[in-house]
């Protein structure tokens, strides 16, 4: 059997006077790099991962050259590889101006830069100048949008990175047309939709296989070493030694803001259900925490589906934003995970299939 050239050897090359050598080069490399990292993680990839990782070889001589490029949006079911795909393009890319984001941190980032750059001409240029400097590829992870405030700005966001001739990448669970789907908003949404599909190749990462569900993962990440503990017993606190139940909360500044938590401990915080998901809090105040706090325990998960919408979406946010930093979480319910997270909001698939991740520590009684 003919052994692969090694990527070392591959990216070598890039550097030779003959660009139709170097163009063919690059994407054989990254086609490459996919093969052997599948290998080594024992998967099989369908059809419409093989799709995808031919598209992103095809994209990569221009990018390499500087040339502009149509843009891809990847969507899917959870757990269908979206990320590793993603990830996959952005270790691969044998280039240095290359940005990956989950979208959370990006949106975060951009409107704390604007409110900064309030007195300039244009805000969001002056705040992607200084994001993106000279980025030539962005990744952006878990595209979503719920609100129509961020709706507009995503319009003008995406019109400017695609004049800047970026070659953005995004996965998301939703096709284009499933974006923002509240009735009130989606037609407002309808030229950013428009814009998607006229500027980027929208390509769908389905199949069989849920590969969040092997078992070659796990290891690698600290969030899957966590657990769902229920219901929350004296003995299942001591053996992961959390604190009481009914402790008093203390203040935690974060920003100009003050939150409340129950416990603060080097790395890590203990709070309460209520005190991050029923309260006004957003996706900054949980990036700012997650740069403070590697280890994270939540108590008092109720049925998602007595709260409200406003509370079950802050609660999808937190665990978006502590999977993607890959924190350490400890979740305590008073029922089995399937049964606390039943609820109405859409994106509580993704929620199940990360705390699905979860190991169950719980007290079911003898049969």
């Amino acid at each position: 059997m003919t052994a692969l050239p090694s990527l070392h050897a591959l990216y070598k090359r890039l550097f030779k006077p003959e660009p139709k050598a170097e163009n063919s080069d690059a994407a054989v490399a990254l086609q490459t790099w996919f093969d052997e990292r599948a290998r080594q993680s024992g998967y099989t990839l369908g059809a419409d991962q093989t799709q995808v990782i031919a598209s992103m070889a095809e994209r990569m001589p221009a990018l390499l050259q500087g040339t502009a490029v149509r843009s891809l949006y990847l969507h899917g079911a959870v757990g269908r590889g979206k990320s590793w795909l993603l990830d996959g393009l952005f270790r691969a890319a044998p280039l240095e101006e290359k940005r990956r984001l989950h979208f959370h941190d990006f949106f975060a980032q951009l409107h704390q830069g604007m409110f900064r750059h309030r007195q300039a001409i244009d805000p969001l240029a002056t705040t992607l100048d200084e994001l993106l400097e000279n980025c030539r590829l962005l990744c952006f992870d878990e595209f979503h949008v719920h609100d129509i405030g961020d709706a507009m700005l995503i319009t003008r966001l995406f019109k400017a990175l695609f004049e800047r001739g970026i070659l953005l990448v995004v996965t998301s669970n939703y096709p284009p047309e499933g974006l923002l789907p509240n009735p009130l908003y989606h037609q407002r949404f309808l030229p950013v939709i428009e814009l998607i599909n006229a500027r980027m190749d929208v390509l769908e990462v389905g199949g069989a296989t849920d590969y969040r569900s092997l078992s070659q993962d796990r290891p690698q990440q600290r969030f899957t070493r966590g657990h769902y503990v229920w219901p929350g017993t004296a003995a299942q606190r001591a053996r992961l030694q959390l604190p009481p139940a009914d402790l008093e909360p203390v203040p935690l500044d974060v920003g100009n803001r003050r939150l409340r938590a129950r416990l603060i401990d080097d790395d890590r915080v203990h709070f309460t259900f209520a005190d991050l998901c029923e309260e006004p809090t957003a996706v900054i105040d949980y990036l700012a925490l997650c740069k403070r706090f590697e280890r994270w325990s939540i108590d008092h998960l109720p049925l998602l589906d007595e709260c409200s919408t406003a509370v079950q979406q802050r609660f999808i946010n937190l665990i978006d934003v502590l999977y993607d930093q890959d924190k350490t979480l400890i979740l305590v319910g008073e029922r089995p995970l399937a049964e606390s997270l039943a609820g109405s909001v859409i994106d509580l698939m993704r929620t199940r299939s990360r705390l699905g991740q979860l190991i169950v520590l719980d007290e079911q009684p003898p049969r």
